[in-house]
């Protein structure tokens, strides 16, 4: 596997504010916010794609979708409402091959596709 920036960012070696880290995720703002408050959450476990997901991930999925819900009642979106988003593959729009789950709020969202 070649350097994987999410890795290392959960590792520690590249450093970055968290919002959230644990044994398992950490929850971070993206750098080009589609959104008024836009962060991912990202486990520590590299999986280069939703494709990838097995049975065995179901844990982690879980908690992945636990702390977005933590993060998005910390940063005050949790009310009413916001979009969760995992993009998979070159047309899906996934940039960095490590699975990553986007919460975008702060404003209505339009439909999407």
């Amino acid at each position: 596997m070649t350097e994987c920036l999410f890795c290392n960012m959960g590792a520690g070696k590249t450093p970055v504010d968290k919002l959230h880290d644990d044994d398992r995720v950490f929850a971070i703002r993206d750098i080009h916010p589609r959104a008024p408050v836009h962060f991912m959450v990202i486990p520590k476990e590299h999986i280069p794609s939703a494709a990838d997901i097995g049975q065995e991930h179901g844990p982690l999925l879980a908690h992945m979708f636990q702390v977005a819900k933590q993060v998005a009642q910390e940063e005050g979106i949790a009310d009413k409402g916001y979009r969760l988003t995992l993009n998979v593959g070159e047309y899906g729009g996934q940039l960095i091959y490590h699975i990553h789950m986007h919460v975008l709020g702060g404003r209505r969202m339009g439909p999407e596709g």
